[in-house]
């Protein structure tokens, strides 16, 4: 009888650690939806909606939202999923006019007011900061070196104005720049890092870890840079491409719905990188790009290092069956 009762212990044990393992709650999964004229989202796939984008209007003073319908559409896809977080995601590449609005309190005071505006107006549960980036005019953008300290009052001023019950979160380059982590740390929920376009073909834009084919970073090299950064990990949030970058006679930039087609092509995968790619005929690499194979071991890793979750850019790249958009969900939702 007692060791019936040590046996029957034992597989409870077991059936509670394998649920810990195939269940995770409290993971994001954070989809990136434009304000195209696409279907609307499936929001049982996922957590978090970030609708990109709005931009700093031309005062410097406020918010400017070009598709307010949209927006507005995607937030009443809560009537069926309560539980759905949508932020508006503010920026993006070659969105400028940050540093000018960032540069006095006036102005910063007069934005996160606009912040708090919006999010009322539209019922949003937060605002997601995607300057691309404090002190950097690489995407054409104006910028001076006090950007990364302005950026850390600015978050501050956002979260006074928005209080401690809505969301505020940023998008950040795969290699920890531009922003003073540990300063804005009080002020923030999730750093969602873009830890793709760090390459092109003939090497990966998107590797887990690090092969002779990688780019200048890998995913896990940006997580630990982070980490580094002072970012809890249970802050942290992957980001994902559902798209690749091709080179010859390939686009640069190729939808996942668009890479499955590609039949004249051959699938390789990079067993140190834990990625696909895409060679032609004499053997070469012209694609890279992810797939819900490299999806899922990235689900795994995110898992086993206490991350937040994922999010990816973006939700239309993805095919009509959702292959990817279901391999992040049952990542962690098994």
């Amino acid at each position: 009888m007692k060791n019936l009762i040590l046996l029957s212990l034992t597989l409870l044990f077991l059936s509670c650690s394998n649920q810990k393992k195939n269940h995770q709650p409290d993971k994001v999964v954070l989809a990136y939806v434009t304000g195209g004229d696409h279907p609307l989202p499936d929001p049982s796939y996922m957590t978090h909606i970030n609708f990109a984008f709005g931009h700093v209007n031309k005062t410097f003073d406020g918010i400017s939202i070009p598709r307010k319908e949209r927006l507005r559409e995607i937030v009443a896809l809560r009537e069926t999923s309560p539980s759905l977080k949508v932020l508006l995601s503010i920026g993006g590449w070659t969105s400028g006019g940050f540093s000018e609005m960032a540069a006095t309190k006036a102005t910063r005071k007069a934005f996160a007011k606009d912040c708090k505006r919006v999010v009322d107006e539209f019922r949003l549960d937060g605002i997601d900061m995607d300057w691309e980036y404090p002190s950097s005019s690489s995407a054409g953008i104006t910028s001076s070196p006090d950007d990364i300290d302005n950026f850390t009052l600015l978050m501050k001023e956002i979260r006074a104005e928005i209080g401690k019950d809505k969301m505020l979160t940023l998008a950040t380059i795969a290699d920890a720049k531009y922003v003073d982590f540990k300063a804005i740390d009080p002020y923030i929920d999730l750093v969602n890092i873009m830890a793709y376009d760090v390459a092109r073909p003939p090497h990966h834009h998107s590797g887990l870890y690090r092969s002779e084919r990688s780019g200048r970073i890998t995913s896990a090299e940006a997580v630990e840079a982070h980490l580094r950064e002072g970012v809890p990990a249970d802050k942290l949030v992957l980001g994902l491409p559902f798209y690749g970058h091709g080179i010859d006679s390939l686009p640069d930039f190729v939808n996942y719905r668009d890479i499955i087609n590609l039949t004249e092509y051959t699938r390789q995968w990079d067993e140190e990188a834990k990625i696909p790619y895409m060679t032609n005929e004499e053997g070469k690499l012209i694609l890279c790009y992810e797939d819900n194979a490299s999806i899922a071991i990235k689900c795994d890793y995110i898992i086993d290092k206490g991350l937040r979750g994922a999010m990816y850019w973006e939700y239309y790249c993805d095919d009509d069956n959702l292959t990817l958009t279901k391999a992040v969900y049952h990542g962690f939702y098994k």
